[in-house]
């Protein structure tokens, strides 16, 4: 097996049948002993990329796997054409919904990849476009390996006259008829073209990180062991050598005193109580005019509101939400993460909570509490909040191609109104629950989170 940019070849061959049948028996006693010791631990998640040329045995593969282990810890999914739901949302929406936990394995059919490819040998997606794909999908990948997945990427090849007689003999049976779809038609009558973007987008997600291993899908037997013993011998080396290191983002520089634009704002602007009730009522009425457009429903909207403690977010979330369809909008408050969502990426419980197209999800709090609490806390290595900022800025990206509007407002008082709040919260007989002995002890801290 040799390697290439990321791409690693497992040559084909055929396998006899006393060969498989001498084979499979160990192999999964190995796969099942691997797969309980990841349930066991559950310091890690496992996910199986199964890609490749139409007929070539990835849902063989996948079926089979499910087979040689304990079909309860494998999460099998194979989306087909976004419908519904995962329409109205950024296209990463529904594989995002997919990643299994930690302690548990998923076998993920064509996934991310299976669009962009169909749509580049159509023709539909230029080139240029097909590269800014592959970079996204990347920095995703790159985002699962840093957050501890075991990432492994299986793409099955056929040669053109491989291909052909594999749908012929399928469409021939009245049994398997069935599984001869459009596609495969369709792939196979461009199978030059299809050839030539899946190289295209292989040779671009191929990473040290996350390489390729294409496999020849040319004999069942072979192929199948093929996979069984790649998936074993990536469980065993993950189980015995603990989490790779991850490689270490650059540092980033901090900000002086004097850049910090926190420092340069002015908080002693004021608005008259007579001014303020009539310019409130206006911008809630422009408010609810435009979420009720027609255009809107083509849209969805993100509103993250950050800022110190007792800065106002409840107060503004409360005006915002005054101008809004009780049916239209929700919103999510952000604590410590609990312990499913801990088992997943960081950003799982945001992605899980994005709108659809009309929709409106307004955070208490958001993603960025990466770089902020866990940073100031050490509940995250520095290593981890440093990297934090691009994959923030490439989850925000993606949400805007999708047609998600994004608003942020960070909310900014003073150490001195953030006392005077304090205590008059205490004082105050229905704001007593607002304030609790983590809020003073977040003040201790209050320049380390002004630096954050």
């Amino acid at each position: 097996m040799g390697a290439n940019n990321g791409i690693e070849v497992a040559a084909g061959r055929a396998l006899s049948k006393e060969a498989y049948d001498e084979i499979v028996p160990g192999l999964r006693e190995a796969l099942v002993n691997a797969q309980y010791d990841v349930t066991q631990q559950r310091d890690f998640t496992v996910l199986v990329l199964l890609a490749g040329m139409s007929g070539s045995g990835r849902s063989e593969s996948a079926n089979r796997l499910s087979e040689w282990m304990d079909p309860r810890y494998v999460h099998l999914r194979a989306p087909d054409e976004p419908i519904g739901l995962e329409r109205a949302r950024p296209y990463m929406w529904r594989y995002w919904q997919a990643l299994p936990p930690k302690g548990s394995i998923g076998v993920l059919l064509d996934s991310w990849y299976r669009a962009p490819i169909v749509k580049h040998a159509s023709g539909a997606l230029s080139g240029l476009a097909l590269q800014r794909i592959s970079a996204e999908i990347r920095d995703f990948e790159t985002l699962l390996i840093h957050e501890g997945v075991l990432l492994l990427k299986l793409w099955f090849h056929l040669e053109k006259a491989a291909q052909a007689e594999r749908l012929q003999k399928l469409g021939a049976s009245k049994l398997t008829r069935w599984r001869v779809t459009d596609e495969d038609r369709w792939q196979l009558k461009h199978y030059e073209q299809f050839s030539t973007a899946a190289e295209k987008i292989l040779s671009e997600t191929g990473s040290p990180e996350a390489p390729w291993t294409i496999i020849d899908g040319s004999d069942e037997q072979y192929r199948e062991v093929a996979v069984g013993r790649l998936l074993h011998q990536a469980l065993r080396r993950r189980l015995d050598t603990g989490t790779p290191d991850a490689s270490v983002a650059p540092a980033l520089p901090e900000r002086g005193e004097k850049q910090n634009p926190l420092h340069e704002l002015d908080l002693n602007k004021r608005l008259d109580e007579a001014d303020y009730q009539p310019q409130l009522e206006q911008q809630q009425a422009g408010l609810a005019r435009l979420t009720r457009r027609k255009r809107f429903r083509r849209h969805s909207l993100v509103v993250v509101l950050e800022g110190m403690d007792a800065a106002g977010k409840g107060s503004a979330i409360r005006r915002i939400t005054y101008a809004l369809d009780v049916r239209q909008y929700t919103v999510v408050p952000i604590a410590a993460p609990s312990e499913e969502e801990r088992r997943y990426p960081y950003l799982w419980r945001f992605w899980r909570e994005l709108p659809e197209q009309g929709e409106i999800t307004i955070f208490d709090r958001s993603w960025y509490g990466r770089v902020l609490v866990e940073r100031v806390e050490n509940l995250a290595d520095a290593a981890d909040w440093r990297r934090a900022y691009e994959e923030i800025n490439e989850f925000e990206q993606q949400l805007i191609e999708s047609g998600t509007l994004v608003v942020k407002f960070w909310l900014q008082i003073s150490k001195a109104e953030q006392l005077k709040r304090f205590r008059a919260r205490e004082k105050t007989p229905f704001k007593r629950f607002k304030i609790t002995p983590d809020d003073w002890r977040n003040r201790r801290k209050w320049d380390a989170y002004q630096q954050a």
